[in-house]
Parts: C-alpha cells; sequence; structure tokens
C-alpha cells in the first residue's frame, strides 16, 4: 500500500508548522512499515535506532510494572510520533509499542533525524512540540494515579466520540481495560453496573451513551 509522507507530516503536529522544504526533506527520509493487529513494534528496553509516525490505525503505547502489569501511556493514531525519547534521553525505549488492529507507520531513523535537528526552525518547532508531549504524559501519569476506573472509562471513550452519544469502537474490551489501566474483569463488571445504571450500554462493537450523564 502506498502512502504519501507529506499528507501524514501535514496532520503532525510536531510537523505541520515545518516549512514546505523542511517537509520534504523529512518524507525523504521516510520508510513505511506496514503492521498487522498485535504486532510489536519495539518492546520495553529495547536499543532505540529510530522514531515513528503512525500513518493509520492504532498503537498502544504501556509500561510494564514490577508486579508484571501493563500501564498503557497512550495510544498513538495517524499524524502522531512516537519512540522520540531516543533522540535526547535515552539510548532505549521506555515503553512497549504494540498494534491494536492493522496499523502502518513511517520509520524515521534517528541518524538522519538528527540531522535534520542541525537546521534551526526545524529544531525550534520540533523542540516545542515535544515539551507540549512531555507535558500531556505528566498529566496522563496523573489521571491514572487520581480517578477511578469509571472516571478513566467515561474519559478514554469520550475522547474517541467526542460529543456523540453513541460511537461504533473497534477496540476490543480488553483492549480498552490495558488502556484505562486495568483488568478485563474489572471491567467487566464496570459495565454490567453501568448498564444496571442506564449510563452506558456495550453490545457488539456499538456503544450507546446516556445522554444525561
Amino acid at each position: 500500500m502506498h502512502i504519501n509522507p507529506i499528507s501524514i507530516i501535514e496532520q503532525a503536529d510536531y510537523f505541520k508548522n515545518l516549512s514546505a522544504q523542511n517537509k520534504r526533506r523529512l518524507a525523504d527520509i521516510c520508510l513505511l512499515k506496514n503492521l498487522n493487529k498485535k504486532e510489536i513494534l519495539f518492546l520495553e528496553g529495547d536499543k532505540g535506532h529510530a522514531l515513528y509516525l503512525c500513518a493509520f490505525g492504532s498503537i498502544q503505547l504501556h509500561k510494564t510494572s514490577p508486579e508484571g502489569q501493563e500501564v498503557v501511556i497512550k495510544v498513538v493514531r495517524a499524524g502522531e510520533i512516537f519512540g522520540e525519547v531516543i533522540l535526547f534521553e535515552k539510548e532505549r525505549y521506555p515503553v512497549t509499542a504494540i498494534t491494536l488492529e492493522k496499523s502502518a507507520v513511517f520509520i524515521l531513523p534517528k541518524a538522519q533525524f538528527l540531522c535534520l535537528l542541525e537546521d534551526s526552525y526545524f529544531k525550534k518547532d520540533f523542540i516545542a512540540n515535544l515539551m507540549a508531549k512531555m507535558r500531556y504524559l505528566a498529566e496522563q501519569v496523573q489521571y491514572l494515579t487520581s480517578y477511578d476506573v469509571e472516571a478513566r472509562l467515561f474519559r478514554f471513550l469520550k475522547e474517541q466520540a467526542g460529543n456523540k452519544e453513541a460511537m461504533k469502537i473497534d477496540l476490543s474490551k480488553k483492549d480498552v481495560a490495558s488502556a484505562i489501566g486495568t483488568t478485563p474483569e474489572t471491567l467487566s463488571r464496570l459495565l454490567s453496573r453501568l448498564k444496571d445504571e442506564k449510563k452506558l450500554i456495550w453490545e457488539g462493537n456499538r456503544i450507546q451513551f446516556n445522554p444525561k450523564i
């Protein structure tokens, strides 16, 4: 499948404000990789040779707790980059990246990307957006530790659905449980209670919200 890297670069908050010349320079180093569902792109602790730009699909980034539980940091979607921490602070990836559905990414080799950062305008735009992402990750850690499972579920679903009263969801309940930092069993009990309370109904791949909630 051919995907024009420029079209994805122009969706990316990190890159959309770059000059046309710098967008072309970035596109020149992009290598497309197609991925199947549940395919691991890299593991936590792997040596980092590249950062990635999601072209389509969704990719879960998670860490493993000392107890062996997966803690989801973020679900990456089209136009978002990930793995960029290896450019500055770490030689190894601090998270595992695994696809939640059939996906594709552009690989941006570390050495070639560092050459692009020698351009002062490119570097300025990239660093500003990197700081914004760091703030998001700090907020995500606070969110996982400060909100109960029900609040995390509604926040996650509303991020996907916006203000819609119903949505189609392509993720499994196990994937959603992982995304909100809980177990499938806990999520199943929560969904049963929410259905009884008429707050939310999840049937098949369709979720219906109570508009009064």
